[in-house]
């Protein structure tokens, strides 16, 4: 049993947050270098190896029930890392990083979607609204304000976008049920998922560079592959465990999407549109009204 600490909780949230709160940027970075599929190999094998160093410096029996542990990460490999960061580097590939990045914190909604589903959780006139409003913010993004023209940039992109949010709430269905230590859960669904990224590479012969300078994006994918991947869950692991009140530290993820926003303007130098703030302010708060208890 961890022993409660706040303080501690707190410290370990905002490494997380902070360090998740550079990973849009670092995606845009890698992305200049690399293929999506090419940033989805490198930072999966770093985040692989990264996972297998951490659990044999913690003594984890990393080998026991290989066979049940591989069978049981067979799904949430597929989905996490395989599909989903394929579907969300794809989606950066194309979109401007605050649009991405916006758009991809739908996932807490659609969660919550599928816990109605697979749960049978109760759905309130609340969780209705929370939909409305999380679904404005979505149309206010994507048609960077112009609701009345309803006219798209990047369609393809946008679609993307919210398709990684379903992969990723079906992922954390899957997680939810999965009562194997966070650790060895994490590196066996790396490992499995990895295994098939390095497979589909093999097999689609697509490029992984996109340009012929490949060392700057390698060390923006090495960078996502730890800060994104493996270390950042460890932290916020930590900081929940730790936590006396997870709902109010689990809150606290939505502080991400509007600090990355000022690394987005720093680093890759983007301006910032109105729209975007609109739009990511609605999301958050409709997932804000979606948690409040009754």
């Amino acid at each position: 049993m961890t022993r409660k600490d706040d303080k501690a909780s707190l410290i370990f949230a905002a490494l997380a947050i902070l360090a998740w709160s550079t990973v849009s940027s670092a995606f845009k970075l890698a992305l200049i270098d690399l293929s999506p599929l090419g940033l989805l190999l490198i930072s999966s094998v770093v985040a692989t190896l990264f996972l297998f160093a951490y659990n044999l410096c913690a003594r984890k029996k990393l080998f026991e029930e290989f066979r049940q542990n591989t069978r049981s990460s067979l799904a949430a490999g597929l989905l996490n890392p395989f599909l989903y960061y394929l579907v969300l580097f794809s989606a950066y590939d194309r979109l401007p990083a605050q649009e991405a990045q916006a758009l991809n914190y739908t996932w807490a909604i659609v969660l919550f979607i599928f816990s109605v589903i697979f749960f049978k959780e109760r759905f309130r006139a609340k969780d209705l609204l929370a939909l409305l409003i999380s679904f404005l913010g979505i149309l206010v993004i994507s048609s960077r304000g112009k609701l009345t023209s309803f006219r798209f940039d990047d369609i393809g992109g946008i679609s993307l976008a919210l398709g990684s949010s379903f992969i990723w709430a079906g992922y954390w269905i899957l997680n939810m049920k999965d009562k194997r230590d966070a650790g060895i859960k994490l590196f066996y669904n790396f490992m499995i998922g990895t295994s098939l990224i390095v497979l589909y590479a093999l097999i689609s012969g697509k490029a992984l560079f996109s340009t012929g300078v490949i060392a700057f994006g390698t060390i923006a994918a090495i960078w996502v592959g730890i800060f994104e991947m493996g270390l950042t869950f460890l932290f916020w692991q930590k900081a929940l465990e730790y936590s006396t009140n997870t709902a109010r530290i689990s809150n606290l993820v939505f502080i991400t999407p509007f600090l990355s926003l000022v690394f987005i303007r720093i680093v890759l130098n983007e301006a910032i549109l109105p729209s975007t703030l609109i739009g990511l302010f609605l999301i958050v708060f409709s997932n804000l009204i979606q948690r409040r208890k009754d």
